[in-house]
């Protein structure tokens, strides 16, 4: 019986290491936990400034007495510091996360299969960080939260190539939450914690279920 099964285990084997060599799988669940709960944070906290508008209000009516107005004014904005410690915050833990899996599995976290997910993941997000800072300047609030969803979804559609295939499926539900909350552009607040807060737990909690728990005895 061991020996009809040796077959099936090799043929295990090697296609693990084809998997190690083309795509990054040591993404950590927890990290999309993590990403998830620092969403849902920097949303509530941007909700109450939003709700309490005076700071934003001043910071808009500085913004209309300049006959000219460029990217670096809006570093004022407390809703961008809120989107900015909510990212880093995001960044870091996910970092610690897929670091302490990968040293678990000793894979090392840098390489061929990293490199060439951070490519795929980074050239969506850095042209819709573009576009997005241009509709900034523009004004055009409203469409700032639903071209977030809109990138990012493309980002982890395009990087499922090179990684775990959850990772695309939930790009395709970023994408439709962000085309969706087109049409109600007064919630944009609500569809972004939606989008990077509820969909990321749900997505890291399913990646930990399926990869990371210990099997029960």
């Amino acid at each position: 019986m061991n020996e009809q099964n040796h077959p099936l285990e090799t043929l295990h084997d090697i296609k693990q290491m084809m998997e190690r060599s083309s795509r990054f799988i040591s993404l950590s669940g927890l990290s999309g936990v993590a990403a998830g709960i620092c969403a849902l944070a920097g949303a509530w906290f941007a909700d109450r400034i939003i709700r309490q508008p005076s700071e934003v209000t001043d910071f808009r009516r500085d913004l209309r007495a300049k006959s000219e107005i460029s990217l670096s004014d809006y570093m004022g904005s407390p809703l961008l510091h809120i989107a900015i410690v909510t990212f880093i915050a995001a960044l870091i833990l996910a970092f610690i996360f897929t670091y302490l899996r990968s040293r678990k599995n000793g894979i090392p976290i840098w390489g061929a299969a990293s490199r060439r997910l951070l490519i795929s993941l980074g050239i969506p997000l850095i042209a819709g960080g573009l576009y997005l800072l241009k509709l900034m300047q523009e004004g055009t609030y409203g469409l700032i939260a639903p071209g977030c969803l809109i990138f990012y979804g493309l980002a982890l559609i395009n990087a499922g190539k090179y990684t775990l295939s959850e990772v695309r499926y939930l790009g395709y539900c970023q994408l439709v939450v962000g085309l969706v909350s087109l049409e109600f552009t007064g919630y944009g607040l609500y569809f972004w914690a939606l989008g990077f807060g509820v969909l990321h737990i749900i997505y890291g909690i399913a990646m930990w279920w399926r990869y990371e728990r210990s099997p029960v005895d």
